[in-house]
């Protein structure tokens, strides 16, 4: 449906948590992130059911590699389209594919080819979906609502992660990976009517003058690019977020694999710390979803770093499985409150019509070069143990905080009122 059939709304009177239209898309949003979570779980068992465990990796794996390397572009297609049209056919997308694969396999089975290939289509269309999902949030609410969007937006993330992976195991252990792929499936089916329901906003005439003037797509690239980095903010934001990032993930990815064997905590207790974590980066999203607005948010974007730092330090020398957990949460309600904020800045200091490649540009930091650190981290702890890396890792999250009281424009950032 054209977006100009879609009759522009002014900005609601009501907090965005109580506004239909934004509960409308961030019912979408949930549904979508639920599909996701049962479909990389159905994939990741289809791909281990039919090859190697080498195989299974790098079929899990190779959905990363279109996203990381055309999600600029699906930046720029975000901007000269809308993000409405773009997050609509994405997500169609999505489904359409995922949907003729459990019904490729209800009736054979095809062999990690197409696995393969449905990963690298699911992974390019994240290209477009990403940036749009991004991007629209400032299309559907008023500026001072769009902190609260981030916390509602991050309660559906944790949802997502509590929900997906019983959800998608319900599904294999029913009908096997097809119907696990199939549920998936309808769950992303689900968002579509609800994102098309959806009623846009005008651009302001200061921001839609700011939007791609027609010209080529390598223009508007360069544009949005110089834009980030002439921006007082946006430039050193995106800075923070990837030493943010860079110091996070692999402690609380393959890290915490290593530290729970090495300590005899085995997958239950594993379980146990994530468990913390989740909850603490959900106490984050939900008092932002309550409270809608933090004053000087960019000291308290460093204020929950360099703690939140230091605790990434301390995990690893957590004597016992209780205090991990305890740990856990702490850096999960840092984590999760510095990253809410820097993404409610980079919604409300950037221009609306610039909001795809802005998003794009901080989504290849946080899901392109964080995730190839991975493999080098453990690395890392193979030849010299979880401790000294836990803090290296602290220090290079902790010199996140210490940019963004450095930087006099996201020092000084604040939250529209």
């Amino acid at each position: 449906m054209p977006a100009t059939l879609i009759p522009p709304v002014a900005a609601p009177e009501r907090p965005a948590h109580r506004d239909a239209n934004v509960l409308r898309w961030v019912g979408a949003y949930t549904a979508s992130m639920l599909g996701d979570s049962v479909f990389f779980l159905a994939l990741s068992w289809a791909a281990v059911r039919q090859g190697s465990p080498a195989e299974a990796g790098v079929v899990t794996a190779v959905s990363a590699v279109p996203r990381a390397l055309l999600m600029l572009g699906g930046g720029v297609v975000v901007d000269r389209l809308g993000p409405r049209r773009v997050v609509i056919g994405s997500d169609a997308v999505r489904c359409a594919a995922v949907l003729a694969v459990a019904a490729l396999l209800f009736a054979a089975e095809p062999g990690l080819w197409l696995l393969a290939l449905l990963a690298l289509v699911f992974g390019a269309v994240d290209a477009l979906f990403l940036p749009a999902v991004g991007a629209l949030p400032a299309r559907i609410t008023g500026k001072d609502q769009l902190a609260r969007v981030q916390g509602m937006r991050g309660l559906a993330v944790r949802l997502s992660s509590v929900v997906g992976a019983p959800l998608g195991g319900l599904g294999v252990a029913l009908g096997g990976p097809a119907a696990a792929f199939a549920l998936a499936g309808l769950l992303i089916a689900g968002s579509v009517p609800l994102l098309v329901s959806v009623r846009m906003r005008e651009l302001p005439p200061d921001d839609a003058a700011a939007a791609p003037d027609g010209g080529t797509a390598w223009r508007d690239l360069r544009a949005g690019l110089a834009y980030i980095r002439g921006h007082r903010v946006l430039g050193p934001l995106m800075l923070v977020i990837a030493l943010g990032d860079l110091g996070f993930v692999g402690p609380l990815n393959i890290g915490l694999t290593l530290l729970a064997d090495e300590r005899g905590w085995g997958a239950a207790g594993m379980g146990w710390v994530l468990a913390g974590f989740g909850a603490g980066a959900g106490t984050a999203a939900l008092l932002l979803t309550v409270r809608g607005r933090v004053p000087h948010a960019g000291y308290v974007v460093a204020g929950a770093l360099v703690p939140g730092a230091a605790a990434v330090g301390a995990l690893a020398q957590a004597p016992v499985l209780p205090v991990a957990v305890g740990t856990a949460l702490l850096i999960g309600l840092l984590a999760g409150l510095s990253g809410a904020l820097c993404g409610a800045l980079l919604q409300t200091q950037s221009a609306p019509a610039l909001l795809g490649r802005v998003t794009a540009v901080a989504g290849i930091v946080s899901l392109g070069i964080a995730p190839l650190s991975m493999p080098l981290f453990a690395a890392a702890i193979g030849a010299w143990g979880t401790g000294p890396v836990f803090a290296v890792s602290a220090v290079v999250c902790g010199l996140g905080g210490v940019v963004a009281l450095a930087a006099p424009g996201v020092r000084r950032a604040e939250l529209p009122r």
